[in-house]
C-alpha cells in the first residue's frame, strides 16, 4: 500500500536557531515556563515519549512551512525519539525527514538532556535579563502567531 505524506515538515536547520531553548548560548527566560516544561518529557525512554513532533520556535505554529527543531533532534537523537518513528508510520513525514534527524549533529553546543534545557531556560523566567529580552523582541517579529494575529 502507497503512504501518501501530506506534512509540510522539513528536516532540521543546519544549526539551531538563534533562540533555541536547546542552544546553551541562549538566555535563560526567553520561553514560557510552559514551553520548558514541554522538554522535560522527550528525556524519557523511547516508549514513554510525547507523540507530537518539535517544532522549531521560529516558524508560527500553523505555518505551511514547519520545520523539525534542530536543537530537539541533536539534543536527544533522531533514532531515540518516540515522535518521529509515529510521524514516519502515520505518514506525517517521509523517509528522508527521518534520516536527515537521525543523522543530524548540531554544530553549536547544546545542553545534555532536555531537563538541563529546561532548568537554563526557567532560572530567569520572572526576570530575563537584557539579552533574553532581545530574544524575545526578535522572535514575536517573526512569529505572527504569538501576536495573535
Amino acid at each position: 500500500m502507497l503512504r501518501l505524506v501530506s506534512s509540510s515538515m522539513v528536516p532540521p536547520a543546519p544549526r539551531p536557531c538563534d533562540s533555541c531553548p536547546y542552544r546553551r548560548d541562549v538566555p535563560s527566560g526567553v520561553w514560557s515556563f510552559e514551553e520548558y516544561e514541554k522538554l522535560r518529557n522527550y528525556d524519557a525512554p523511547t516508549y514513554a515519549q510525547p507523540t507530537s513532533l518539535w517544532q522549531c520556535h521560529q516558524t508560527d505554529a500553523g505555518s505551511d512551512h514547519r520545520r523539525l527543531c534542530a536543537g530537539w533532534v541533536g539534543c536527544h537523537g533522531g533514532d531515540h525519539l518516540l515522535a518521529l518513528r509515529l510521524a514516519l508510520a502515520e505518514g506525517r513525514i517521509c523517509a528522508d525527514i527521518l534520516r536527515a534527524a537521525a543523522d543530524f549533529i548540531s554544530p553549536v553546543p547544546l545542553f545534555a538532556s532536555a531537563s538541563d534545557a529546561a532548568n537554563h531556560g526557567q532560572a530567569e523566567i520572572t526576570e530575563p535579563g537584557e539579552a533574553a529580552r532581545r530574544v524575545i523582541a526578535k522572535v514575536t517579529q517573526s512569529r505572527q502567531d504569538l501576536l495573535g494575529s
